[in-house]
């Protein structure tokens, strides 16, 4: 693999594992964030990356750059706005945007980087904070196929299940699909231990047990223990899979064919709007919360 400049956009609960994980294979890198101060900053410097103040300094000698913020206008301010990417960018280099914007969004972004010579390539990312960390997430990637090709070393490094899946859009367009599964899961989740719970069974049991049968998930695996110990700390916060779920739902005609999809959201904003709103803050993990329930 030839050792590109490369540039991380974004360094928050994914972004900064990630970026750390691309220091540590010895890869130069230059990583920007919009708020500086957070602490866990100190660990990317840690690592080996170059943690700088603009995105100019960021991308000005990047060939790909990468970045991992929240919603559509996250992503659109900081490639086209005011100081953004496309200011300061090479020609022909390449993004690659691992924040979920929905299908959409992504080829929209696209086609109004090609009148600045700018590639782009959507590859939303599934693992939360664990995978990002441990370099073992699902990439979902829309592209061209030799874009593609270019960056899989690269994705190599922070992903263990990499798929392209066709033009640019069809990551974002299988994150959906993603997205759907990982909120009903949670959803199945919850009441499966509240089950428990009301037949006087340890929930402890069912992660152990259930793991290893026909419903095992990775839901389960890791996010049941958080839930028994009443840790809601986010991997992936509440407000980005409510954010997930209304762009599954801009998809969607007929929407009230899609049963799971409105329970699943109506249960996460139940817990979003607790304590103040800052439910948004917490874990998916936290939906519990909407059944009243303590482990």
């Amino acid at each position: 693999m030839v050792e590109n400049q490369i540039a991380f956009l974004g360094l928050g609960v994914m972004g900064a594992p990630m970026t750390i994980n691309f220091a540590q294979h010895n890869l130069p890198i230059k990583a920007w964030n919009r708020t500086g101060d957070r602490p866990w900053l100190q660990n990317v410097t840690a690592s080996g990356a170059t943690i700088v103040n603009s995105i100019q300094e960021a991308v000005e000698s990047a060939s790909i750059i990468f970045t991992c913020l929240g919603d559509i206008p996250d992503v659109e301010e900081v490639i086209f706005g005011n100081g953004g990417i496309i200011h300061h960018a090479s020609p022909h280099s390449i993004i690659v945007d691992f924040s979920t914007i929905g299908s959409q969004g992504a080829r929209a972004i696209a086609l109004k980087l090609k009148t600045h010579q700018i590639r782009f390539m959507d590859a939303p990312v599934s693992g939360g904070d664990i995978g990002a960390k441990n370099g073992t997430l699902t990439i979902m990637v829309g592209g061209e196929k030799a874009d593609f090709e270019e960056i899989k070393p690269y994705l190599d490094i922070v992903g263990k299940n990499i798929t392209y899946c066709g033009e640019v859009g069809s990551g974002q367009a299988v994150k959906l699909c993603n997205q759907v599964l990982a909120s009903l899961h949670m959803v199945a989740l919850c009441e499966a231990l509240q089950l428990a719970k009301t037949q006087n069974i340890d929930p402890n049991l069912i992660v152990d047990v259930c793991s290893t049968g026909a419903a095992g998930s990775w839901a389960l695996t890791n996010l049941a223990p958080k839930i028994i110990n009443q840790d809601y700390q986010p991997g992936f916060m509440i407000k980005h899979i409510l954010k997930d779920l209304r762009l599954v739902k801009e998809v969607i005609e007929d929407i009230e064919n899609y049963p799971g999809i409105n329970l699943a959201q109506q249960l996460f904003q139940q817990v979003a709007h607790q304590n103040n709103d800052n439910g948004y803050l917490e874990g998916t993990q936290a939906m519990i919360k909407a059944y009243g329930e303590k482990f």
